[in-house]
C-alpha cells in the first residue's frame, strides 16, 4: 500500500471515529447529564428511558406496569411556558406555578390513559390499577415533568432534587415517595406530591421536613 493509500485510509478511519463520537454525543441527552444517581434509578429500576426535552414516559398501573409516551407538542410547550412564566416573580410563586403544571399534566394524560378516573392514595387494594397511579408512578411522572421544565429553562428559583421516602412502621406511618424541588436560594427541599390528591386536584407542595412527618 502506497503512502497516498495509507493516508486516505487513515482519513477515512478518522472520519468514521468522528462520526461514532458525534453519535454518542447525540445519545447522551441533557437529562442524563443533569440527573443524580437517585433520580436516574427512578428510570433504570423499571427499564424506561429518562425524559428528554421532547418526550417522557408516563407510568401508571402501579410501579410503571403500564406505560404511555407523552410527546410534547408545540401547543404543550406553549401552555407549560405560560403557566411557569406566571410564577417567575418569586420562589413561592414558582411553586404555585409548578402545582398548576402538574395539574396540566393530569388533565393532558387523564383522557388518554384513563387516569381521569383515578382516586387519591390509590394502591392495589382498589383493584383498579389500569386507571390509577401509585406513589412510585406519581414520583416518576412528576420528576420527569420537572426535569422537562428544567431543560426548557422554565425553573428560575428551583432545581430538581432527589426523590424522598418516608415510612416508619413503629408509628404506623405507611411507606410513601415523592418528587422534590430544591429552592436555589435557601437549599430547602420541597415535596411535590400528587399521589394524595384525586384527579385535577393540586399536588401537595410542602417542605420535605414537614412531608416526612405526614401520613
Amino acid at each position: 500500500m502506497g503512502n497516498t493509500d495509507r493516508l486516505t485510509q487513515i482519513g477515512r478511519m478518522r472520519a468514521m471515529f468522528a462520526g461514532i463520537c458525534a453519535g454518542l454525543t447525540v445519545l447522551a441527552s441533557p437529562a442524563s447529564a443533569e440527573m443524580s444517581a437517585a433520580v436516574e434509578a427512578l428510570y433504570t429500576s423499571v427499564s424506561i428511558y429518562p425524559p428528554s426535552a421532547n418526550a417522557m414516559t408516563v407510568c401508571y398501573g402501579f410501579v410503571c406496569r403500564r406505560r404511555e409516551i407523552l410527546d410534547f407538542t408545540a401547543a404543550d410547550r406553549t401552555a407549560l411556558t405560560q403557566i411557569m412564566n406566571a410564577g417567575r416573580a418569586s420562589a413561592a410563586a414558582e411553586r404555585a406555578a409548578v402545582q398548576k403544571a402538574v395539574m396540566w399534566f393530569d388533565r393532558r394524560m387523564g383522557p388518554i390513559i384513563g387516569t381521569d378516573k383515578r382516586v387519591a392514595k390509590a394502591d392495589f387494594r382498589y383493584f383498579d390499577d389500569k386507571h390509577n397511579y401509585d406513589c412510585w408512578d406519581t414520583t416518576r411522572n412528576t420528576t420527569s415533568l420537572l426535569l422537562v421544565l428544567q431543560q426548557w429553562n422554565l425553573l428560575k428559583h428551583h432545581v430538581v432534587g432527589d426523590p424522598h421516602y418516608r415510612g416508619n412502621t413503629l408509628v404506623l406511618q405507611t411507606p410513601h415517595n415523592t418528587a422534590v424541588l430544591v429552592e436555589r436560594a435557601t437549599k430547602i427541599e420541597w415535596a411535590v406530591d400528587l399521589w394524595p390528591r384525586g384527579y385535577l386536584q393540586p399536588p401537595d407542595v410542602m417542605p420535605v421536613a414537614k412531608w416526612v412527618t405526614e401520613d
